[in-house]
């Protein structure tokens, strides 16, 4: 059995749900409180245990390869200052995995920038994480749940997460083979952000983890444009089902919507709360505003 060692985390997109701020800055370098969420999505995979992991970004996103490289003059600056807890902590991002970049020179879809890391991954299995997902668990990192989902089935596994029927049509919505219920289940098709709620095959629905088998790399290669014109990797599993099983696995832990500006705002004080230097005065805070209501 292949241990699976290997994530992508695609981060090319523009971002414009957060214009004006990310014509400068990318979206995936907006902090939760002080650190950017995707240093959270990056630790989320380093503690379920992967050590290699590629970033596709595009030409405008050199923030985030310079957030994980080392920086030798800033590290000086901060000891000179005697702030070596700091220095310490600038350097261990760098250090948090072997961390490489490839760009993606064309926004074609979260399927073609899947493709670009075929020559990283090889012919293994490995991780996807989504950078508009940020989710917090105080068990086992979401991926890490995926990965040993997919160590018992060796199936493509798919992260999901019951949502309410009001917001099915956000997501991709798995039809299982049979029973939904459990944590682990079969999947024979996904309906893609269903308009009406009733077309809609479950209430379980793909939110940002995946593990995906190698072979997936030849189907992306096969895939034709859909939706908006772009190779959807949600085409390509799709049409992998038909040799390897699909398995939705609902992982436990906190999910936030962090592409959606009122789940960017949700995380950062439900982040900031629970931190000892700002958590007890923005309780404060909050309940100062309540009681003026």
């Amino acid at each position: 059995m292949n241990k699976i060692t290997k994530a992508v985390i695609p981060a090319a997109g523009l971002g414009t749900r957060f214009l004006p701020a990310t014509k400068a800055l990318p979206k995936e370098m907006l902090p939760i409180v002080d650190t950017p969420n995707i240093h959270y999505i990056v630790e989320e995979a380093v503690k379920a245990g992967i050590t290699d992991i590629l970033i596709i970004v595009s030409a405008s996103k050199e923030a985030i390869e310079n957030y994980f490289d080392v920086n030798p003059a800033l590290e000086m600056r901060l000891k000179a200052s005697k702030k070596d807890k700091e220095a310490e902590e600038i350097r261990a991002i760098a250090n948090m995995a072997n961390i490489v970049f490839i760009r993606q020179k064309e926004p074609k879809g979260l399927g073609d920038a899947i493709l670009y890391a075929k020559s990283f991954i090889g012919n293994e299995p490995f991780a996807v994480l989504l950078g508009d997902d940020l989710i917090t668990s105080d068990v086992k990192p979401a991926i890490g749940e995926l990965m040993d989902a997919y160590y018992k089935t060796q199936g493509t596994i798919l992260g999901c997460k019951k949502v309410s029927k009001d917001l099915l049509h956000k997501y991709g919505v798995v039809k299982p083979t049979g029973s939904s219920s459990g944590d682990l289940f079969e999947v024979c098709d996904m309906v893609e952000k269903p308009k009406d709620p009733a077309l809609a095959p479950s209430d379980v629905a793909v939110l940002g983890r995946y593990v995906l088998p190698p072979e997936i790399f030849k189907i992306l290669e096969n895939t034709k444009p859909g939706v908006g014109g772009e190779i959807q990797l949600t085409d390509a599993i799709k049409t992998s089902m038909e040799k390897i099983k699909c398995y939705a696995c609902v992982f436990t832990g906190t999910r936030y919507d962090i592409g959606d500006k009122f789940g960017y705002i949700k995380a950062t004080i439900d982040f900031a709360l629970k931190r000892p230097d700002i958590g007890p005065e923005l309780q404060a805070y909050i309940n100062t505003l309540a009681t003026k209501k």
